[in-house]
Order: structure tokens, then C-alpha cells, then sequence
């Protein structure tokens, strides 16, 4: 069966034509699925009987199930969310004052393997597809919808669990699904995608012609920490990935947003800073500084309050824009991989 959730919109176009039917019943579909928000067949009153029922036998539109769902005081919400062959991948929902972004995965687990992230220990399993992304999204808005607020997801990041670029076919379509008018009707410049740095994807993004935005997960200015922190460092060092980066913004015109992670005595000192505006001067990025989420995974602290903002004013004395990120949930399961690392333990033991 082909989950129609999947489809971007010039492939089921491709697709209806397979089926002798014109291209426009590509578009008829999107608007039963994301603006009518249909969930059946039987709903698409302006389809022959006839095509209704070759629909039913070969596509459905089928939605990941919620297998855990926590929420917290301040209105953060992570779910656990599990496909149809029973894999789960966790999904939260941030609430800003300019829109609700969903924070959403591109694969079950992950290979990079950064030593302070929860989903490193997980090992990558499979790609999601792209209506398991859609899918994510999808799931939140039925839930706003359930809490009766009238909301809606405005932002994506595709910073849950994964690295984007090694998923990049599937994700590319989900970029261009949610951002259709048709579709989701995202804005670009509402969606974020994070990678640890894999070269050849950035490159090659910096060709797609698309406005959205570019993370690169940072997290040290010198080789010899960020090889401590993540091992993708050793296959594109720091030289490699700046080089990268140069490129993108050249072909692109868009700017980066450096993600630091702030770890206590292993990144957050002054030194650490001067480091960081030197790695990333001529550059038109910005740094988003994100204290530490603490785990039992991993003997990584979260650094004090005082050297954060040390880091910040260092940065902004050498005018460099930077942020600290707001944090969600700290009372949950915050930390990416956390909330699937407990379901998987939990399935151990019994």
C-alpha cells in the first residue's frame, strides 16, 4: 500500500497519471488530505465511486499510533510514536511566542554516535519514511486539535532523533510536502534542519534552491574536543565542514545557525569562546548556545548559569549574534533519545 501522507505533490502527480487519471487529481487529493483533513476514502465525495475504490485497494493514509505521551507544565509535549512495523521514534511539540514547532525525526535511532546524546546509544535501525515524518507532524495537529485551541504546527526542525543528511531523499520530500501551499503550507523559513556535518549533504543542499534553514550541531571549535564529543569529526574535521559551510552560504545565500552545546570543563570556558569566534569568523552564521540537558546516560553536567552567560558575553563582545535556546520540558523526558532510551529498558526488563 503507498501512503499518500508520503507523497510530494509532482510524485503523485507522476503517480495518478500511472493510474489514467489527470495530473489535477494529484492536487484534488492534497486538498481532501491537508486542507479537508480527510482520513478515509469514503470522505472524497467529488472522486468516482470507481477511483475511490482503486484508491482503497493501493494507497491509505495510514499515521504512526502514540505509544507514550508526556506533557509538561509548560505546555512541551513528547510523544512516542510507533510505526507500523512497531519501530518509535520520539517527537515534541515547543511552544514559543511566534507558533508551535514540532521537533521531528528523520530515522529510528542514529550511527553518528555523539558521546552526549541519548539517541547516539540507540544505534540507527532504518530511515523513516517520508510519511512517517509527515506523520509526526500530523499526530500534533491532531492533538491540538483534540485540546479544542484551534492551533496548528507553524515551525519544523528536524532535529529529533537521526542525522537528516544521511536520510536525505525521504527528507528533502517531507521539506517539500509540509512547505506546499497544498500541503502542510509551512513556510520555508519556518523549517530547520540540523545535521551533524555531513559534507556531502550540505553541499548538496546548498543546490536544492530552498529558503528553509541550515543547523550545523557544533558543539566544539578545536578537533580535539569535538572528536571527544562526535565521532562524525574524525571523517569531515573542523576544516572540512567550514569549508562546507563557506559553500553552502556562497550558493545558497542563506545563513547557518551554529549549535552549541554547553558542557561543563569540556567546551564552556573563555577559551572555548575565543576558539568559536575564530572558527566561524567571515561567516554570516549565528550561534544558538543550549545549556546542557543532564542524563543518567552519560557523566556529561550541564554548565553553571554564570559560565553560560560568560560564553554569551564573550560572544556578543566579539560581535557574534548569539542566543541562549530557550529550554522545554524540564520536567519530562527532555533530552532527545531519552524518553525512547526508558521505553527500550522498560521492554528489557519485562
Amino acid at each position: 500500500m503507498i501512503n499518500l501522507y508520503g507523497q510530494e505533490l509532482s510524485k503523485l502527480e507522476q503517480l495518478m497519471v500511472g493510474e489514467g487519471q489527470k495530473k489535477y487529481r494529484a492536487t484534488q487529493l492534497y486538498t481532501w488530505i491537508y486542507e479537508k483533513k480527510a482520513t478515509s476514502f469514503d470522505e472524497m465525495s467529488d472522486i468516482s465511486l470507481k477511483f475511490r475504490q482503486v484508491l482503497k485497494e493501493k494507497y491509505c493514509l495510514d499515521l504512526p499510533s502514540i505509544s507514550c505521551l508526556q506533557k509538561s507544565e509548560d505546555g512541551t509535549i513528547k510523544l512516542l510514536v510507533q510505526m507500523k512495523d512497531g519501530m518509535q521514534v520520539e517527537t515534541v511539540l515547543m511552544r514559543y511566542n511566534y507558533g508551535l514547532a514540532a521537533c521531528v525525526s528523520s530515522q529510528v535511532g542514529c550511527n553518528i554516535g555523539c558521546s552526549f546524546c541519548s539517541s547516539g546509544l540507540l544505534g540507527k535501525k532504518r530511515n523513516l519514511e517520508p510519511e512517517e515524518m509527515v506523520g509526526q507532524v500530523l499526530v500534533l495537529n491532531n492533538l491540538l486539535q483534540k485540546e479544542g485551541q484551534g492551533q496548528k504546527v507553524t515551525h519544523v526542525v528536524v532535529m529529533g532523533t537521526g542525522e537528516p543528511f544521511d536520510n536525505y531523499d525521504n527528507v528533502l520530500d517531507f521539506v517539500r510536502i509540509i512547505n506546499n501551499q497544498k500541503g502542510l503550507s509551512i513556510g520555508a523559513r519556518h523549517i530547520t534542519i540540523s545535521t551533524s556535518g555531513l559534507v556531502e549533504g550540505i553541499k548538496r543542499y546548498a543546490r536544492e534552491g530552498l529558503q528553509t534553514n541550515l543547523a550545523i550541531s557544533l558543539h566544539a571549535a578545536n578537533n580535539e574536543t569535538r572528536n571527544k564529543l562526535m565521532k562524525i569529526n574524525k571523517a569531515y574535521p573542523l576544516e572540512i565542514l567550514m569549508e562546507a559551510v563557506r559553500e553552502y552560504e556562497q550558493i545558497s545565500g542563506r545563513r547557518v545557525t551554529y549549535e552549541y552545546l554547553l558542557i561543563q570543563g569540556v567546551n564552556d570556558s573563555i577559551e572555548d569562546a575565543k576558539e568559536l569566534v575564530q572558527l566561524i569568523k567571515g561567516t554570516k552564521g549565528y550561534v544558538n548556545l543550549i545549556p546542557y540537558n543532564e542524563t543518567n546516560l552519560n557523566e556529561y553536567k550541564r554548565s553553571s548559569n554564570n559560565r553560560v552567560h560568560a560564553f554569551l558575553d564573550y560572544l556578543t563582545k566579539a560581535h557574534v549574534t548569539s542566543t541562549i535556546r530557550k529550554e522545554f520540558g524540564s520536567d519530562i523526558d527532555a533530552a532527545c533519545g531519552q524518553l525512547k532510551a526508558k521505553a527500550d529498558k522498560k521492554y528489557e526488563e519485562e
